[in-house]
């Protein structure tokens, strides 16, 4: 069985409150996207890696690895406007069949159990998405601003990598897009598929806001 992971790093920095993208910006010297591709260049099965990344960043992302003398073996795609369409660049760079896990280049503390277990699942179940449960309360809020409170019971907080058989995954990306799609589950959803969760990781949070690089540096050496 062959193994891949498309890498998807077309964030803004704009949440950060920093000219550069996320996806560069140091987390403990090191920009964020390079311990992501580590995290997984690491782990038991070694997948390909793809990184799709927008057109104007290729330079950039050059000379970061030259100055980080940063050499695990990537493929380099072109990003779409969206992130489905970075997903679906993704895609056709893979030929044949496998095993593909889509996950998000700000999240650079996935483990190597989350990512094993993601595969594993995937290829006995077609997909495997990682969740974890909702521990505050929450509620939804209308377009009139009113909020009613919902069962976090039945709630679950979604997660990358969201994993796939590619022939699953290339089928769900031939559909046009629409705006419902939010991840990758909800594409595959859509076309037909029922979408299997496993356990994700509380501690593979997704780098947004400044304080989840202070949060991701201390978790980081706690798992030193």
């Amino acid at each position: 069985m062959k193994y891949y992971a498309i890498i998807v790093a077309g964030g803004s920095g704009s949440r950060m409150q920093s000219e550069i993208a996320k996806q560069f910006l140091l987390l403990d010297g090191k920009p964020i996207l390079m311990h992501t591709l580590e995290a997984f260049a690491n782990s038991e099965l070694k997948p390909e890696l793809l990184l799709v990344l927008n057109i104007h960043q290729h330079q950039y992302w050059e000379e970061l690895c030259k100055a980080h003398q940063f050499h695990i073996k990537h493929l380099v795609v072109n990003g779409g406007a969206q992130r489905f369409n970075s997903v679906k660049n993704g895609l056709k760079a893979i030929k044949g069949k496998g095993i593909v896990a889509i996950h998000d280049a700000v999240r650079p503390l996935v483990s190597p159990a989350l990512i094993l277990r993601s595969f594993k699942a995937a290829e006995t179940n077609g997909n495997a998405v990682a969740g974890v449960k909702a521990t505050d309360s929450v509620r939804s809020i209308n377009s009139e601003g009113k909020t009613e409170a919902l069962n976090r019971e039945n709630l679950l907080m979604i997660q990358t990598p969201q994993t796939f058989r590619v022939e699953i995954l290339r089928k769900a990306y031939q559909q046009a897009f629409r705006n419902e799609f939010t991840d990758d589950a909800s594409v595959v959803e859509y076309s037909g598929y029922p979408i299997y969760v496993i356990e994700g990781d509380r501690e593979n949070i997704k780098i947004t806001y400044p304080e989840d690089l202070e949060i991701a540096s201390i978790l980081k050496k706690k798992g030193l």
